[in-house]
């Protein structure tokens, strides 16, 4: 669904809303996202869209067709008659500084402890985890992936047998880019499908983007909690971190954020997950998503987007991506990926690096070369698909059934005083012990028996987050489940003195 921010850089807020909307599609065909030959949206799906009226949407068709860009096929709908001409959103960025090592760079110092509790968390012998975060195979329409699969290597005999030409766009395959800019359109995003770059999942994504952005010694503006693998990500390229205080409700402060700015001349990025932060589940405004990417254009800052969570926000109103109020300068980094929406075990993603997008590119072949084929085609098959909308509508529901029925176990038998939030879609909850709760003594104690839990010392550098835990409500709620939750709770009732409850 395209939002009213995406048609705000159109020719200007006095023309009529029909025009802004059809400036929108020109500037589509422009990038190549809708092309010759392309099916319209019907008015019914413009109205739905846009939540316009009949008239407008018929004024939004007709528009096009006399400035030549459509063509009228009578009862079978509007078709895109030719590429429109345009200018590109960004312009080229600036590869003549190569980045420099600091040799006084700091390290947020997270990475030991975390590696430590993910190998004493493997090297145990668990029977339930409720520490990671990845939906079983189970809760995937695996039929479903391993047909198209078979169908694609069946249509394509030599996929996997057969390098890509290092001219040959540089592994990105055209149906896939193609795919995402026509996904990235109904958010809001404008995007040429050659500006499209797929990525090994999302952490790849975003570890390109800092490193384009910023040098060693640099610092980076985080959600505090926030996902340990990015803390990790920080640390491994030499960049400070600076936490942001995060709300369950509304995500990163923005009032924090602009003092940080006032006061750290070496804020180069922001990195942030707008829809169902990891791990409070938060999901921001739209008016704090507008405020925040204005602020970090006015100071000249990259904005990470970390989009891998949207596909799970529940309901029928349309997310609306940071990206899509970037539509001028650029400095909107879109990351997402569909390994715990769709298929794990291909680990697919795509981003948009804006102003930074050429040496992103640049990195990414410096690094690890291309993304492999077949994901790519796989999620242009699979995603979007009617088969795939119904496998995630039922996803979300039987996710949303777990983290009620793990809401209720939490109720009945863990401590007393304990405070947790109940998000709109995702795959965890975050919990808040009473304050003398170690978790990281949990974590240890569980271990010993058989149960696998993510601390809250794995989510900040800054210690203030030892009495909270990430609790994962990817597995079903059987007796194991309930058995496991009794004896986690038994224990953390016990640690603070509490008598044992349920």
């Amino acid at each position: 669904m395209l939002h009213p921010a995406a048609i705000e850089s159109s020719p200007g807020p006095a023309l009529p809303l029909y025009q802004r909307l059809a400036a929108t599609y020109s500037a589509a065909m422009a990038l190549g996202t809708l092309q010759a030959g392309e099916r319209m949206p019907s008015v019914r799906e413009l109205m739905a869209r846009h939540d316009i009226s009949l008239s407008t949407a018929l004024q939004v068709l007709r528009y096009l067709e006399e400035l030549g860009h459509l063509e009228a096929r009578p009862r079978v709908g509007y078709f895109v008659r030719s590429a429109a001409t345009g200018l590109p959103l960004t312009s080229e960025p600036d590869l003549s500084q190569p980045v420099q090592p600091n040799p006084h760079a700091h390290f947020v110092g997270i990475n030991e402890h975390i590696s430590l509790l993910l190998e004493r968390g493997r090297q145990a012998e668990v029977y339930m985890d409720i520490g990671g975060c990845t939906p079983p195979p189970e809760l995937f329409d695996h039929h479903y992936l391993n047909k198209t699969v078979t169908r694609l290597l069946r249509e394509h005999p030599t996929l996997l047998s057969q390098g890509r030409s290092l001219l040959a766009n540089q592994g990105n395959h055209p149906l896939f880019q193609q795919a995402m800019a026509r996904r990235a359109l109904a958010s809001g995003i404008r995007v040429a499908p050659g500006d499209v770059l797929a990525t090994t999942g999302n952490s790849e994504g975003v570890s390109l983007a800092l490193a384009a952005v910023a040098q060693p010694g640099d610092m980076v503006a985080v959600e505090s909690p926030t996902y340990y693998g990015l803390l990790q990500v920080v640390e491994s390229l030499q960049l400070k971190t600076l936490e942001i205080p995060c709300s369950p409700r509304t995500g990163m402060s923005i009032e924090a954020l602009e003092l940080a700015f006032q006061t750290q001349p070496r804020l180069k990025a922001v990195v942030v997950v707008p829809e169902l932060q990891m791990p409070l589940g938060a999901r921001m405004p739209d008016e704090n998503k507008a405020r925040l990417v204005a602020l970090c254009a006015a100071h000249g800052a990259a904005l990470i987007e970390d989009d891998s969570y949207g596909l799970f926000v529940e309901g029928q109103q349309a997310v609306k991506p940071l990206k899509a109020w970037d539509s001028v300068s650029g400095h909107v980094i879109y990351c997402q990926a569909f390994n715990k929406s769709l298929a794990p075990g291909l680990r697919q993603g795509w981003m948009n690096a804006g102003q930074w997008h050429g040496r992103v590119q640049m990195l990414k072949f410096a690094q690890s070369r291309n993304t492999q084929t077949l994901g790519q085609l796989v999620v242009a098959e699979v995603l979007g698909s009617p088969t795939h909308q119904r496998s995630l509508e039922k996803l979300r529901q039987q996710l949303k059934k777990q983290r009620e029925a793990m809401a209720r176990l939490v109720a009945r038998h863990f401590p007393i005083g304990t405070r947790m939030s109940l998000p709109a879609g995702g795959l965890c909850l975050w919990l808040e012990f009473p304050a003398e709760m170690s978790t990281s003594d949990l974590f240890t104690a569980a271990l010993g028996k058989g149960i696998r839990i993510a601390p809250g010392s794995m989510f900040s550098n800054s210690g203030r987050y030892e009495h909270c835990m990430r609790l994962a409500c990817t597995h079903p709620v059987d007796a194991v489940m309930e058995r496991a939750m009794q004896e986690l709770g038994a224990m953390a009732c016990q640690q603070l003195g509490q008598d044992v409850r349920g």
